[in-house]
């Protein structure tokens, strides 16, 4: 980055009637001979989550092991459903045989996913008398959300959020939500990328208004044209292209955003009730919603993610990767290998997604580095072997620099249970957040503090 004289303020937006678009890191933002000069040195840190549902093929003992790597220390391959991480090696580290004790209870497919975050144990209750606890990525936000429009950003992929019983006497507010800003405060996750898209961009207006002037306007950069004109005139030619590439990404958004819309009105659907905007297939619905989360951190409207790629129980089926089988039905393999196979399929599929999402923070240049190179990503699930639904050696793995926080390139595997929790504990304190004890935490991951 070269460091200039000007004087832009980081929380510059491009302003109009109804729309406000943040702008990613540029050099004007970085004055010389000032405190903020460390700016470059010292990046923004981000923190972000994605859940899988059920488990997977080959975490835990048995003859295949599909999740898990062949070697414990260094790095040198992946596992074959990890395989697609690979590009990102070097900042990838694989943790084996941590377990949430506190979701072993009658409710195990809610109790995964709430405990996901949390660690905590569930109250168990049908109403909405529902109790858990302040989930990590929360109290990361208060951290390092202060600054941003949107402390954090909850997303998932399902639609669906039945009330009431979901899983043997626990509401179904724990299977629905992964965040938590109090212990009876979910927060509800976004799964229509035109709302969430609103969420980043809209300014003004109640929802309804919004959408209808999105569509009447076409692009909400047209909105802003008058705004951009003079900012441009401030900039050199890299921030100018920098912001040029940007704003592309953003109108190329809008672009696969509308036709999904049109699709959805023009094709006849099983599912009546399903919001317009949503891609017709799981893989361009997906793509979209890593997409947002990419321009979120990018144009700093937030730092912290959380993200359900699937929902627990889902009957979902994947024929485009020779799965047309429920992914729950699956997901209870009884050690067959067939279906063994076809459950590695799924989360290996699940793991291509996620790297088409670390692909993307890898080439959004941020300061001196990249948005992965910034960032730390965990990805994992709440359930271990879905077929006895246990809560131990969860596949998890981290991926990232950290902003120089996170040494990647290996498989660290405990030889006892250890509370996922003290991983929590960890991403805290890498945060900025030191507190003695997350949960049911019994210490932090010392091979993660020592880079």
């Amino acid at each position: 980055m070269i460091i200039t004289k000007k004087a832009l303020d980081r929380r510059t937006f491009l302003r109009g009637t109804g729309a406000v678009v943040a702008l990613p890191l540029l050099d004007a933002m970085v004055p010389a001979f000032t405190a903020q000069a460390a700016t470059a040195a010292n990046p923004v840190r981000r923190m972000g989550f994605v859940y899988v549902p059920m488990g997977c093929a080959g975490a835990t003992a048995g003859p295949i092991k599909y999740w898990t790597p062949a070697t414990e220390g260094r790095l040198t391959e992946l596992s074959a459903t990890l395989s697609p991480l690979t590009p990102f090696l070097d900042q990838v580290t694989v943790l084996s045989n941590l377990e949430l004790k506190n979701s072993y209870s009658p409710g195990n497919h809610a109790t995964s996913n709430c405990g996901f975050l949390s660690a905590a144990k569930a109250k168990m209750t049908e109403g909405s008398d529902y109790e858990l606890a302040t989930t990590v990525d929360q109290l990361i936000a208060k951290q390092i959300g202060k600054e941003t429009r949107l402390p954090s950003l909850e997303l998932a992929m399902d639609l669906l959020t039945p009330v009431g019983n979901c899983d043997n006497g626990y509401a179904c507010v724990y299977q629905n939500n992964l965040s938590w800003s109090s212990p009876t405060t979910p927060l509800p996750a976004e799964a229509n990328p035109r709302i969430v898209f609103e969420r980043l961009f809209g300014d003004g207006g109640t929802a309804t208004d919004r959408a209808s002037e999105l569509h009447k306007n076409g692009s909400i950069l047209d909105w802003v044209t008058e705004d951009m004109s003079r900012l441009q005139r401030k900039l050199g030619a890299g921030d100018k292209n920098r912001v040029s590439k940007y704003l592309d990404t953003i109108r190329e958004l809008e672009r696969r955003i509308q036709k999904a819309e049109e699709q959805t009105v023009t094709t006849v659907l099983p599912d009546l009730d399903r919001p317009v905007g949503v891609p017709a297939t799981y893989a361009d619905h997906a793509k979209l919603m890593f997409d947002l989360q990419v321009l979120a951190l990018q144009a700093d409207v937030t730092r912290v993610l959380s993200f359900q790629l699937a929902r627990e129980t889902s009957t979902r089926t994947y024929p485009e990767i020779g799965v047309p089988d429920a992914h729950h039905p699956t997901s209870h393999h009884t050690n067959s290998p067939d279906k063994l196979a076809k459950l590695a399929k799924i989360n290996n599929y699940h793991v291509s997604l996620f790297a088409y999402f670390l692909d993307k923070l890898k080439n959004a240049q941020d300061g001196d580095g990249t948005l992965l190179d910034h960032t730390m990503m965990m990805y994992g699930s709440g359930m271990g072997n879905p077929d006895v639904h246990d809560h131990v050696n969860l596949p998890i793995v981290l991926v990232g620099g950290g902003a120089g926080k996170l040494k990647g390139g290996r498989h660290i595997k405990y030889a006892e249970p250890t509370p996922l929790a003290n991983l929590h504990l960890t991403l805290l304190e890498k945060n900025g957040i030191h507190m003695e004890r997350f949960a049911d935490s019994k210490g932090r991951v010392d091979q993660l503090l020592s880079l």
